[in-house]
């Protein structure tokens, strides 16, 4: 398969390739398939956003105790994985700096 250009927006939970379709972080080359993935894992953290929105209102539930918390942090790990896997140079050296890349 043929590698695309895709642009990444981690915050907006965005994988395109479309640059003028709203802002985008990171730029990476791969194919068709391998952008799904990026869609299903931020597909799955919004939808556990939404879960958490109604967690959010019960203060006796630490934010370190809390699974959907856990859930969430391991999708993001995942996304900053992928674009250390695809990403280019100033791609990889940006999650290289992150706390908890090792």
């Amino acid at each position: 398969m043929e590698k695309q250009t895709y642009y990444v927006s981690v915050p907006h939970l965005t994988c395109t390739i479309y640059p003028g379709a709203g802002s985008y972080d990171f730029k990476v080359e791969l194919e068709p398939h391998k952008a799904r993935i990026f869609q299903k894992i931020f597909q799955r953290i919004y939808r556990l956003e939404e879960s958490n929105l109604v967690r959010a209102h019960l203060p006796f539930i630490p934010y370190h105790m809390d699974e959907l918390n856990h859930d969430i942090d391991h999708r993001y790990k995942q996304i900053y994985a992928l674009l250390h896997e695809f990403g280019d140079e100033e791609t990889k050296e940006f999650v290289q700096q992150l706390p908890f890349f090792s």
